[in-house]
């Protein structure tokens, strides 16, 4: 007698861990094959369950994707700036903080935030949490450099501008790592991005120096995530 088989039903959950299990897949999935990756049936095939199911919990993909988008790069920078030392100073803390997040080991998350820049000019779920992540990580990274300013006479720079530019750098340098299209050795450029930040030049004692008074501020900047 012929016998067929039959693929195996899903195991029930209760609903808390089945939408769980669907996010997690999505973002595991995201995190392989980027955002644009993300479909009903991708997502449904990735953990294993029906696209109905997918749909059930989460009926509209665009609130989805940047649901997805916010659990991976909310991640990364609760990661990055967690490791931030109060007992280094903020050269080296920042240098620390540009490095990794220029790691090749990271190019999946770069992927992510590229592809949600072009994704959330239609998708305005996306760009609204692009937006938002974008402000986190300047607001992070702002009130590191005002921490280590208040600590330090000496650093008379201005953190909102310097934060900037440290991250249109890494933004910058990220983006151009996905097509192979990058300086042999990033971390000398983030060195010396870093000092052109840091290293305010002493011309002029009796102005009180700020970001705003050198030639580098008056460079306009894009805004960037990280």
């Amino acid at each position: 007698m012929k016998t067929t088989s039959r693929a195996a039903a899903p195991r029930r959950l209760p609903p808390e861990e089945r939408e769980r299990s669907i996010l997690d897949g999505a973002v595991a999935l995201a995190s392989e094959s980027g955002l644009e990756a993300l479909t009903v049936r991708a997502v449904a095939a990735r953990v294993g369950v029906t696209p109905a199911l997918v749909a059930h919990y989460r009926p509209v993909m665009e609130s989805f994707v940047a649901e997805v988008f916010t659990a991976i790069v909310a991640a990364e920078r609760d990661e990055v700036i967690a490791a931030y030392d109060d007992a280094v100073d903020l050269r080296a803390n920042l240098l620390r903080l540009i490095e990794t997040l220029l790691d090749d080991s990271r190019d999946d998350v770069a992927m992510v935030w590229v592809q949600s820049w072009a994704l959330g000019a239609r998708n305005e779920a996306l760009g609204a949490r692009v937006r938002a992540e974008m402000d986190l990580w300047h607001s992070a990274l702002e009130d590191l450099i005002a921490r280590a300013i208040a600590e330090d006479p000496m650093l008379q720079v201005d953190a909102g501008s310097s934060a900037w530019m440290l991250l249109a750098m890494v933004d910058g340098m990220s983006a151009h790592s996905l097509v192979h299209w990058a300086p042999r050795d990033r971390a000398d450029l983030a060195r010396r991005t870093l000092s052109a930040v840091l290293d305010v030049p002493v011309e002029a004692p009796t102005i009180p120096l700020s970001l705003e008074t050198t030639p580098l501020a008056a460079t306009p900047l894009a805004e960037s995530h990280r």
